[in-house]
């Protein structure tokens, strides 16, 4: 028997598809211009594809043989901050959900008034920091201030609070002390919601630009999106096709990613609530 759309069910496929549109093409325009010859990509009527398809705009991106070492350096640095910022978050987190003590609701609520400041505004403190300690042109500098992450302290605390007490209370019982049960218990049930954060601060700490390009001016420490965005402005100027070429290669491993770890998502997604965040 064929089963029949409803209205709603309807109106919503139509939305979900014009926003699937609205998503992929940008992505399908950088992919289209990055195999475009270099004349043709400011050619006016614009244009899809040009006269013929070429990866000279590759080439001339994957030959400047940096573009490995940024790789690596980005995998590291996201690598780094994903780690750090769930361990701590996760440890701050359970504190929050099931332990008592004098000033947690004010401390608790100065951790969330941190998710309504803009990183932006952070910047400037930060890089004086960063100066005044030395650390200016190393791994700390880029990945310390990347760590701290309320939102995902929320999203945890909240996440810690539905985890049955009744299971550690058994714990305690056996003699288990508090570490033993957050390592042994409480993080085992959360995979879920671990997974679902440590996607995500993987993919914005690869895709953060802003911070490692004001801290990393050593080629040996500079993050993929910082040095194909130096390659392109110094070497090549506004050549279109070098960049887009330069984005497409950005985005791929995220791509990648995504791909290998897209059930984790929809569950983390599912279990959290983090569609609506």
């Amino acid at each position: 028997m064929t089963k029949r759309f409803s209205f709603s069910q309807f109106v919503l496929l139509v939305a979900a598809l014009v926003l699937a549109v609205l998503w992929l093409a940008p992505i399908a325009w950088a992919v289209a211009t990055s195999l475009k010859p270099e004349s043709e990509t400011t050619k006016l009527p614009l244009e899809w594809f040009g006269s013929t398809l070429t990866l000279e705009s590759y080439e001339l991106v994957l030959g400047t043989g940096g573009i490995v070492k940024w790789a690596i350096n980005s995998t590291v640095t996201a690598v780094a901050v994903t780690f750090l910022t769930v361990l701590f978050s996760a440890m701050a987190a359970y504190g929050f959900a099931r332990t008592r003590f004098k000033g947690r609701r004010a401390l608790l609520g100065l951790i969330l008034a941190g998710i309504m400041v803009p990183p932006q505004v952070l910047i400037a403190p930060l890089f004086a920091e960063m100066v005044a300690f030395g650390l200016v042109d190393t791994w700390w500098a880029i990945i310390l201030p990347q760590v701290a992450a309320p939102l995902i302290v929320y999203i945890l605390v909240k996440f810690f609070q539905d985890v049955p007490e009744e299971l550690e209370q058994a714990a305690f019982v056996d003699g288990a002390g508090r570490w033993r049960v957050f390592f042994t218990i409480v993080l085992p049930l959360s995979r879920p919601v671990l997974a679902a954060v440590s996607i995500f601060t993987f993919i914005s700490t690869w895709n953060n630009f802003l911070w490692p390009f004001l801290v990393s001016t050593d080629p040996n420490t500079m993050t993929l999106p910082v040095g194909l965005a130096n390659v392109v402005q110094g070497t090549f100027g506004l050549r279109y096709a070098q960049i887009m070429a330069s984005v497409v290669l950005a985005g791929l491993p995220l791509l990648i990613v995504f791909v290998l770890f897209q059930r984790q998502i929809i569950r983390g997604v599912a279990h959290t609530g983090l569609a609506g965040q």
